[in-house]
């Protein structure tokens, strides 16, 4: 089984200083780190997706701006086994060279993290699921934000385990150490 890592919109406007940060995102970014770096050892391919908004007003991600660029430490792209896809929805196969480009690496099972837990991550799981792509979700490299329900304030947290937990009826779900480990 040829695996690829995934890693969804870790891009600046996400970050403290950015124009939509999350949660918890330097401790999500060590995680991914890791996961990169294990793929980077096995030389196994990586698909950095980056969200571009096309529209100049948009609250963020707009194109060509600093908060739209991916965080720089996951750069270096020299590696030849490295490659980004750019998307406009959450859904990083939609509209995308994702899935053509996963086809001619031959992959068949996805290795998942990124960010927002609840939207990108959640929509490109389900979707790599349907896809047969076998996905591995690992939980403590996604993270997400807190949201406004019905006048509640659902703390990212809640918000990012109730994801977690509806995606592990299609997906396995596990921790980055205990990924790494048992491979």
């Amino acid at each position: 089984m040829t695996q690829a890592l995934i890693i969804i919109d870790v891009q600046n406007d996400y970050f403290p200083e950015g124009k939509y940060p999350l949660n918890n995102t330097e401790q999500t970014l060590k995680y991914i780190l890791k996961l990169q770096n294990y793929f980077r050892q096995k030389q196994l391919p990586i698909i950095y997706i980056q969200h571009v908004d096309q529209d100049v007003n948009a609250a963020f991600f707009v194109k060509n701006s600093y908060g739209s660029q991916l965080h720089s430490k996951l750069l270096s792209l020299e590696e030849h086994n490295e490659f980004i896809v750019q998307k406009a929805y959450p859904n990083s196969f939609y509209q995308t060279h994702l899935q053509q480009k996963l086809e001619q690496l031959g992959i068949s099972q996805l290795v998942i993290c990124g960010m927002m837990s609840h939207m990108c991550v959640d929509s490109t799981t389900r979707c790599a699921f349907e896809l047969n792509y076998q996905p591995i979700l690992i939980h403590d490299a996604c993270t997400t934000r807190d949201l406004n329900f019905n006048d509640n304030i659902i703390a990212s947290q809640i918000v990012h385990d109730s994801f977690m937990s509806a995606l592990m009826r299609f997906e396995t779900v596990k921790k980055c150490e205990s990924f790494i480990q048992k491979i």
